[in-house]
């Protein structure tokens, strides 16, 4: 049986880390590789970037970043932002990163993994999706939570997988930053409808909210932000809690 894996996610925008609660209201968090060497020697077994306001201008930036990053981390971290093309891709990775996060480009474009994890293979393809209830039906959206869809979360799961990821980074944006716990339920029934590691995101705000996605979401891994950056959970603290409750981590 797998690990289960604890990973900090870095929002970045205009080069800092920021953190926000459902989407909005975002506030500074500090400096992105600072934060990603501290979470490399304490703990982390992965990091995730996101470039919430990435564009293709912002991609060189981006690209700096990456290479900042790669030469100060010694654990595996994915990046993503805007990423449209195998152009895309093949920069990030050439800059150091280990796997790339596509999110909106995806759902407009849904060959886009076909063509991704052809070039690059599925290990490196990690499909994130946005997703929040909408008269109890969990949909899909799209521009970092600014665009609803009528694409069904657990529909799209099920093709991401057929073309091609290699993991899937849900989100829940009714609990992102609330600190009331993770979508277990969600969580759980993808981890049941698709045979890829699932990443639980939104709504970690304690140690048994942890213990949760795993024991009961069935998640492979667990991510979050403002309780690590504000050092609200010590990572290696949570790992021996999660030891102790019988769920296998990395110590």
């Amino acid at each position: 049986m797998l690990v289960k894996r604890i990973i900090p996610c870095l929002d970045i925008k205009d080069g800092r880390t920021v953190k926000g609660t459902k989407f909005v209201n975002l506030r500074d968090a500090g400096d992105p590789v600072e934060l990603a060497e501290y979470y490399s020697h304490n703990g982390a077994d992965e990091l995730v970037f996101l470039d919430i306001t990435a564009s293709k201008e912002k991609r060189k930036t981006l690209a700096e970043l990456v290479e900042k990053v790669a030469r100060k981390v010694s654990i595996p971290f994915t990046v993503g932002g805007g990423i449209s093309s195998v152009e895309d891709v093949s920069i990030l990775l050439k800059s150091g990163a280990d796997k790339v996060s596509v999110n909106s480009q995806a759902v407009r474009n849904p060959n886009l993994i076909n063509e991704l994890a052809d070039k690059f293979g599925n290990q490196c393809i990690v499909v994130a999706v946005d997703a929040k209830q909408i008269n109890g039906f969990w949909k899909v959206h799209l521009l970092g939570g600014k665009i609803p869809t009528d694409l069904d979360l657990f529909d799209w799961v099920k093709e991401a997988e057929k073309r091609g990821a290699g993991e899937i980074l849900f989100t829940s944006m009714d609990h992102d930053g609330t600190k009331n716990g993770f979508a277990n339920d969600a969580i759980s029934r993808i981890s049941e409808i698709s045979k890829l590691p699932v990443i639980a995101s939104g709504g970690a705000g304690s140690i048994q909210h942890f213990v949760d996605a795993f024991k009961i979401g069935k998640a492979d891994a667990a991510l979050a932000a403002s309780v690590f950056h504000f050092k609200e959970i010590d990572i290696n603290k949570l790992k021996q809690k999660l030891y102790e409750q019988n769920i296998r981590v990395r110590l």
